[in-house]
C-alpha cells in the first residue's frame, strides 16, 4: 500500500517550496506551517534546534477529487474547550466549487501536540463524488542507516504481528481499524514512527470506533509515509459539509510511549477513563487451560494443592466447562449435578484460599445450539444475508447492538458471578476486539455500523453487571493477539499479553498497554508457557506484569507437553512466583519514557516503587556499559535481585555500570543506607 495509491495523484504533485510559509502556529515543541496551496509540514522544536519532518505536502484532502487549493483567508483566535485554553489557526481555502476550512489548535497544556479539524463544503450546484478523506498525511525524510526508523503499528491481523518493530524499505501496513479478516479487527487509532532524534505520532480523537486506516509505509529511498484516511465512497451534495473526527499530531524524542500516554489522557478528558483494578487483580494466576478443553473437575481439585504451594492466588476454570458456545450450560458429562457441581468447584477454590475466575467467550452463536434454533434473528448478518463466521471455534457472531443479545448476556453474567460465585471473568476471543457491520433487517439499525459502534457499550455492560454483584470483580480481556481496540479498554481492569508469540511481545505489549491504560490497570503477562523457553518470568516482572501459568501435573494429564510441571520446573516456579509476590512490581510506576525500545541497547525497562528503581535489561548477549536512568541525586546500592548478587554502588541522577549477561538481567537500585 504505497502512498501513491493513498493520496490522489494531484495532491502528491510537488511544487516549489515557499521561502516562508504564509501561515503558521506553534508551541515550544512544534510548529505547523502551511504554504499558499494549503500544503503543510510539521517542525519539531527543541530549544534552538528545529527539525522539519519532511517537505510541504497536501496532508488533507478528499480522495477522488482533483484539487488545487489556494489559501483564501487565515486568522487566529483564542479557544477554550475540554482540552484547556489555547490558540487556533483557521485557514480557508478553495479549489473550484470545493471549499475547505482547516483549523489547527495548540494548547500550552499539550505543547507536543497539534489538533486538526477539517471541513469540506460544496459551494457548487452539482454533487461532488469522492472516495473518502485523507488527514495528516506526511512524508518524513530518510534518517540514516537501517533501521533508521522504528514504529508502533495499531492494526489487528490474523498473523498477530509485533506492535513495535523497525521499518525496512518496502514496508507497508494499512492498519485498517475495520475488519482485516472475518473475525480480526479493531485497534487503537494511533500510529507512531521515530528515529534517533525525533518521532511523529498521528491519530484521531473520536469517542467511538471508526473504520479508518492509519497507513505506514517506507519507500525504497528510506522515506517514511504516515497518515489517516477513510476509504468510503460518497457524494457531497450542493451546500453540504463533510467533516471527520478531530485528529492530532505528536512530536517527541524516544519511542511511542509518550504519544500513547497523551492519547490516553486526551480520551480521558472526553469521558473514556480506565477502570481501576482491585488489589486482588495483581495476584499470581493459575489457569486450568493446560489441561485443554477436556479439563475435568478432578484435574482442578488435584492441582489446587500444588498451585497453593507455588504461591498462586487465582484459579481460572477455562474453556471446556460448557455444553456449547451459545447456550453456556454446563457439560452434563463433567457436571452431572448441574449448577450445584460448579458451585462446589467455586466453593472448594475459595476454601483453599484462592479467588476463582471463569473463562467465557460472549457474543457467539453455535450451529445446533438452542439459542440459534430458537432465536436465529440475533445473528449478525453479512450484506448477502449470511451469518458472519468466527473462525477459531467455529461459531457465528451475534450482534452487540441487538437488545435481545444484550439482555441474554446480562443474565449470563448474573449467573456466573451472582449464582455460581466466580470472582472474575476472563473474556476471550479475537472477534471481541472489533465486529463487522450488521445487515440484519430484524435489528432495524440506523446504519450497519451500529454494530461495531455498540461493541464498547456491550463490553461495558458486562463489566458493570459483574461489578454490581461484586465491586472488586476482575474483568480480564484477552483478544487473542490482536492490537487492542482502545474504545473497549475502559470496561475491563485487566489486559493481557494475549497469546504472545514470544517474550519480546510480552514486553512490548506490556509497554504499549501501560501507556494506553496506566498503572492502575493490571497487565497479565499471560501463561509463562507462551514465553521464550516456556519459562520467562523475567519479561513479565520487568514491565510490571502479573505472572501466571497453565502448568499441569503429569500424573493428571493424558499426554506430555511444555506445560508439565517437572520437579525442576516446580523449583523454578516457586522461586519466581515468590520473587514476584515479594516485590509486587506490578503495583509500581512503569517509567516508559526513560528508554527507547528501538535505539537504546540493550533493551531496557524501568519501574519505580517507593524510593527504589527496578531495571530489566534484555539482549541475546551483552557485555558493556548500561545507563541507569531515572535516579535521584543520591547514592544507590545495585543488586541483581534474581540471584541476590551485590553489584556495588552508583550515584544518580544518571549512572553507568559495566554489565555482562545473556538473555536478561534484573536490577534493583535501592537508596544506600
Amino acid at each position: 500500500m504505497a502512498f501513491s495509491r493513498i493520496l490522489p495523484i494531484a495532491l502528491l504533485a510537488a511544487a516549489a517550496a515557499f521561502a516562508q510559509a504564509p501561515a503558521r502556529i506553534q508551541t515550544p515543541r512544534l510548529r505547523v506551517e502551511f504554504d499558499g496551496q494549503l500544503r503543510s509540514r510539521i517542525i519539531a522544536r527543541d530549544g534552538d534546534r528545529e527539525t522539519p519532518l519532511g517537505p510541504f505536502t497536501a496532508a488533507q484532502g478528499l480522495a477522488g477529487i482533483r484539487t488545487a487549493f489556494h489559501l483564501v483567508s487565515s486568522r487566529t483566535e483564542p479557544v477554550a474547550d475540554v482540552f484547556g485554553k489555547g490558540e487556533r489557526l483557521v485557514l480557508e481555502g478553495a479549489s473550484g466549487p470545493l471549499r475547505t476550512t482547516i483549523a489547527v489548535t495548540v494548547y500550552p497544556a499539550w505543547p507536543a501536540l497539534a489538533f486538526f479539524d477539517v471541513d469540506y463544503a460544496n459551494g457548487g450546484a452539482t454533487p461532488l463524488a469522492h472516495r473518502g478523506w485523507i488527514r495528516n498525511a506526511y512524508t518524513l525524510d530518510a534518517a540514516g542507516p537501517a533501521p533508521a526508523w522504528w514504529s508502533y503499528q495499531c492494526g489487528s491481523y490474523a498473523s498477530r504481528p509485533n506492535w513495535i518493530l523497525p521499518l525496512r524499505p518496502g514496508f507497508r501496513q494499512r492498519n485498517f481499524l475495520g475488519m482485516n479478516a472475518p473475525d480480526y479487527g479493531g485497534g487503537t487509532p494511533v500510529v507512531d514512527v521515530w528515529n534517533r532524534r525525533v518521532g511523529l505520532g498521528v491519530g484521531h480523537l473520536g469517542t467511538a470506533p471508526e473504520a479508518v486506516s492509519l497507513p505506514v509505509a517506507m519507500g525504497r529511498d528510506g522515506r517514511v509515509q504516515v497518515g489517516i484516511r477513510l476509504d468510503r465512497a460518497g457524494s457531497l451534495a450542493p451546500g453540504a459539509t463533510l467533516r471527520g473526527p478531530r485528529t492530532f499530531v505528536s512530536v517527541h524524542r524516544g519511542d511511542c510511549f509518550d504519544t500513547l500516554v497523551s492519547y490516553r489522557r486526551l480520551m480521558g478528558l472526553q469521558g473514556l477513563t480506565m477502570a481501576q483494578a482491585p488489589d486482588s487483580a495483581f495476584e499470581p494466576m493459575w489457569c486450568a487451560w493446560g489441561y485443554g478443553r477436556a479439563m475435568t473437575p478432578a484435574q482442578i481439585y488435584g492441582t489446587l494443592p500444588t498451585a497453593k504451594r507455588l504461591g498462586f492466588k487465582w484459579v481460572t476454570v477455562d474453556d471446556g466447562w460448557q455444553d456449547n458456545y451459545a447456550d453456556w450450560l454446563l457439560d452434563p458429562k463433567k457436571f452431572p449435578g448441574g449448577d450445584a457441581d460448579m458451585k462446589k468447584i467455586v466453593d472448594r477454590i475459595h476454601a483453599d484460599g484462592f479467588r476463582a475466575q471463569v473463562w467465557w467467550a460472549p457474543l457467539m452463536g453455535q450451529r445446533g445450539s438452542a439459542l440459534m434454533r430458537e432465536h436465529p434473528g440475533e445473528a449478525l448478518l453479512n450484506p448477502d444475508g449470511s451469518r458472519r463466521k468466527i473462525s477459531w471455534w467455529p461459531t457465528f457472531y451475534l450482534c452487540p447492538a441487538d437488545p435481545a443479545v444484550i439482555e441474554q448476556t446480562r443474565a449470563l453474567v448474573k449467573k456466573l458471578v451472582g449464582e455460581w460465585g466466580f470472582d472474575g471473568l476472563k473474556l476471550d476471543g479475537q472477534y471481541l476486539n472489533g465486529v463487522p457491520p450488521c445487515h440484519n433487517p430484524a435489528h432495524h439499525h440506523a446504519s450497519p455500523d451500529d454494530a461495531p459502534r455498540a461493541l464498547p457499550a456491550y463490553i461495558q455492560m458486562i463489566a458493570d453487571t459483574a461489578r454490581a454483584l461484586k465491586p472488586d470483580a476482575l474483568v480480564e480481556f484477552c483478544p487473542c493477539g490482536t492490537s487492542y481496540a482502545f474504545h473497549t479498554m475502559p470496561a475491563y481492569n485487566m489486559a493481557v499479553a494475549s497469546d504472545p508469540h514470544d517474550s519480546y511481545q510480552v514486553r512490548t505489549k506490556g509497554k504499549v498497554l501501560k501507556a494506553l491504560m496506566g498503572d492502575g490497570v493490571a497487565y497479565f503477562g499471560d501463561h509463562v508457557e507462551l514465553s521464550d523457553h516456556a519459562s520467562d518470568f523475567a519479561s513479565t516482572l520487568a514491565v510490571g506484569g502479573v505472572v501466571g501459568s497453565q502448568f499441569v501435573l503429569p500424573a493428571l494429564a493424558p499426554k506430555r507437553s511444555t506445560s508439565d510441571l517437572t520437579p525442576a520446573r516446580a523449583v523454578d516456579f516457586e522461586k519466581w512466583v515468590g520473587l514476584y509476590s515479594r516485590l509486587m512490581l506490578s503495583r509500581g510506576e512503569y517509567l516508559g519514557s526513560l528508554y527507547d525500545l528501538g535505539f537504546d541497547l540493550p533493551e531496557a525497562h524501568a519501574i519505580r516503587k517507593g524510593d527504589s528503581l527496578y531495571y530489566g535489561f534484555f539482549a541475546t548477549t551483552w557485555d558493556g556499559s548500561v545507563e541507569l536512568r531515572g535516579l535521584e541525586a543520591r547514592t544507590y546500592r545495585i543488586t541483581d535481585y534474581e540471584h541476590g548478587r551485590d553489584l556495588g554502588q552508583v550515584t544518580g541522577p544518571t549512572a553507568r555500570l559495566p554489565l555482562a549477561f545473556q538473555g536478561h538481567l534484573l536490577l534493583e537500585a535501592a537508596p544506600a543506607r
